[in-house]
């Protein structure tokens, strides 16, 4: 009688680990320590229960004993894979495709450079190659950014370079942009602050016609920053209250930590949606790059006011060896008027 207690007391916490794991935002439980952690890698979970339910398979078969709790955790375990196969599913695997572009059209790249790892060449090419008027660069110091820059002008793509550093103790406190000058001049709008460990940048058009360009980096969600991290991304709320808003970089966040942050229905935070999301790639993870993209966290994110439109999304899967632990992402946008 006591070991069947014991057996139902387990099946009713794995049950409630399998539900608060597959959607923590149920319970508001999303930017929660441990929780936070163990929900940003969805297929990697879900890859890790099929391992676990061919283990109890076995075990199960093999002994008469344990053949029911087995087969009970098993079906859990199930319940586990398809819960979060139905996520990602629904978030969408994606492609590597962008449409021709049209005059109007914005093109955005984001790369935590991880201290400018892998060069201002390889950066300058990523951009050139995608046709690039926005570059959002975290962890990128502003010496790189304008060798970046340069190479890009003299590829007939002019660009101008806007830097904010925490500090110069680490590459990792700086973060770049790269703005186009066919979208007029910007500078800085110090009114807006920023985030608070690592920086983030807001830009305005010095003609107030144009996106709001927001270059974005939270600080990761360590157990020693986690309160700065949910302040973080409230800040990016705010930095995308509505109008015309372009936000991209490393939010150290996947949709689920960001669950709640939206001001309307189908806006990711604040008034700003989640460009993956649009596109059908939000389950194609940008970090780390030492694992298949299908199990990282897809942590990099474009996201943009409704007066845009998204054409397409990619994550840049063959730099993986090229020196950050980040993969670009890459976003076409139109204006939907």
């Amino acid at each position: 009688m006591f070991r069947r207690l014991l057996a139902a007391l387990l099946l009713i916490v794995l049950a409630a680990t399998v539900l608060v794991l597959s959607w923590p935002q149920l319970f508001w439980l999303q930017r929660v320590a441990g929780i936070a952690q163990l929900a940003s890698f969805r297929g990697a979970a879900a890859l890790g229960a099929a391992a676990l339910l061919v283990v109890l398979l076995v075990l199960a078969t093999a002994s008469r004993r344990f053949r029911r709790l087995g087969l009970s955790i098993s079906a859990l375990a199930l319940v586990f894979i398809l819960l979060n196969a139905a996520v990602l599913t629904s978030r969408g695997f994606g492609g590597n495709a962008l449409p021709a572009r049209a005059a109007t059209d914005v093109t955005v790249v984001a790369w935590n450079t991880l201290g400018g790892a892998p060069g201002p060449d390889v950066i300058a090419t990523l951009a050139i190659d995608s046709d690039a008027d926005i570059v959002a660069l975290p962890e990128t110091t502003e010496a790189t950014a304008k060798a970046v820059a340069e190479r890009m002008s003299a590829a007939g793509l002019p660009m101008v370079s806007h830097t904010v550093a925490h500090g110069h103790v680490s590459p990792a406190r700086s973060t770049s942009v790269l703005i186009s000058t066919t979208l007029g001049a910007y500078h800085l709008d110090e009114a807006a602050g920023s985030t608070s460990t690592l920086p983030s940048l807001v830009m305005v058009p010095d003609s107030g016609t144009g996106p709001r360009i927001v270059a974005a980096h939270p600080v990761a969600p360590l157990p020693s920053e986690l309160k700065n991290w949910n302040g973080d991304l409230h800040w990016l709320a705010g930095a995308c209250p509505s109008g015309n808003v372009i936000l991209a970089g490393d939010f150290n966040a996947t949709l689920d930590h960001l669950a709640g942050l939206g001001t309307a229905p189908g806006m990711t935070v604040g008034a700003c949606a989640d460009s993956a999301l649009r596109a059908n790639s939000a389950a194609v993870g940008t970090w780390p790059t030492g694992i298949p993209a299908l199990l990282g966290a897809p942590i990099d994110h474009v996201m943009t006011t409704k007066n845009w439109r998204v054409l397409g999304m990619r994550v840049v899967q063959n730099l993986d060896s090229a020196g950050s632990d980040h993969r670009p992402i890459v976003v076409r946008l139109r204006p939907a008027v």
